[in-house]
């Protein structure tokens, strides 16, 4: 059953949080192209790609609130508000985030702002940055010989990263992924290392994953802030013997520099 995006208390709007995926505009859901289709206003992200905009409609208001590393272009109390005056205004939002909006995205923030006025909603997935960009570069985040298990962290570090359980995270069959890390590479390094990770555990950088510019950088943890220097934001950190399948697995091509 499709839930139509109908707006249940008289007047008001509904807003739809929708996925856009990691990049490939062919992996947005079906829900997600019809919502994206029949919006008033679309409030979209930096990773949102021009592909992906291009399904809306040519009346539809399209607000960007993209966010950048070191600078937000919107506060995330305003992105709040722009989503609950629209509401308000008994149109139909769609907020359009890239990955998945319940991974790393705030998307269960903006939806709280909404619970708080009374302002129905509806959360339409999409494939994290995790499961995508990793399986564009052919990296199972998974497999028997390597990892049992896999754990998706924030690369929004606090100073000294106390905010994470460093020596949980340090063992040999086990894949990290961090999100936004790209900035924090030595500390991540350093930390995974003091904390008893093999400095010659495989990793990999995977930059603009999905897109047809993707760029997969591989090596050890010991050069792991070294290939961080080399890359550019937007970048999916992966850490574990998994990466090492890159080689024999890569079906994706890029598109030439």
């Amino acid at each position: 059953m499709s839930l139509s995006p109908s707006a249940p208390n008289g007047d008001l709007g509904f807003v739809s949080l929708v996925g856009a995926g990691p990049g490939d505009p062919d992996l947005l859901t079906v829900k997600a192209v019809k919502r994206i289709r029949t919006a008033d206003v679309i409030v979209y992200d930096r990773l949102v790609s021009q592909e992906i905009l291009d399904l809306a409609s040519p009346t539809a208001e399209m607000v960007y609130v993209g966010k950048q590393l070191d600078h937000h272009f919107v506060p995330q109390p305003d992105i709040n508000q722009i989503l609950v005056d629209q509401a308000k205004l008994g149109k139909h939002v769609v907020r359009l985030k890239g990955g998945d909006p319940f991974i790393f995205g705030r998307g269960g923030e903006e939806l709280q702002s909404l619970a708080a006025e009374n302002l129905p909603f509806e959360v339409v997935p999409g494939i994290t940055a995790a499961v995508g960009c990793t399986a564009y570069a052919g990296i199972p985040l998974t497999h028997r010989d390597h990892a049992q298990s896999v754990q998706f962290i924030t690369g929004h570090l606090k100073q000294h990263g106390e905010d994470i359980d460093w020596p949980s995270l340090a063992h040999s069959n086990h894949t990290l992924v961090f999100y936004m890390g790209l900035k924090q590479c030595p500390q991540i390094q350093a930390n995974l290392v003091s904390n008893g990770l093999d400095d010659a555990t495989p990793c990999a950088i995977i930059e603009r994953g999905a897109t047809p510019q993707q760029r997969v950088l591989t090596g050890k943890l010991v050069e792991l802030a070294i290939l961080a220097e080399q890359a550019i934001s937007p970048s999916l950190i992966v850490v574990g013997s998994v990466t090492e399948l890159h080689q024999e697995l890569a079906w994706f091509t890029p598109e030439p520099y």
